[in-house]
């Protein structure tokens, strides 16, 4: 894979956000114990279970993620 996670996610930064994608990455961005420079799903998901009290629930990070699948496919 090409770019990490969060450089990925943090192309939905928003200073109003617009959906929950965009506030996850607000949130992200603020968080400076988010694994960076990681792709991959288990790390991720496993520090976002832990430590993102900022999250609603996973499953905004689940669609987060398929999106981030479905770009690096296309950049392939």
């Amino acid at each position: 894979m090409g770019k990490s996670f969060y450089h990925f996610l943090m192309k939905f930064r928003h200073p109003a956000p617009k959906d929950e994608i965009s506030d996850f990455a607000n949130h992200a961005y603020e968080d400076h114990s988010f694994p960076k420079n990681s792709s991959d799903y288990d790390e991720i998901s496993n520090y976002l279970e832990l430590n993102a009290h900022y999250l609603s629930g996973m499953r905004i990070f689940d669609h987060a993620w398929e999106t981030y699948l479905f770009q690096e496919e296309k950049s392939i």
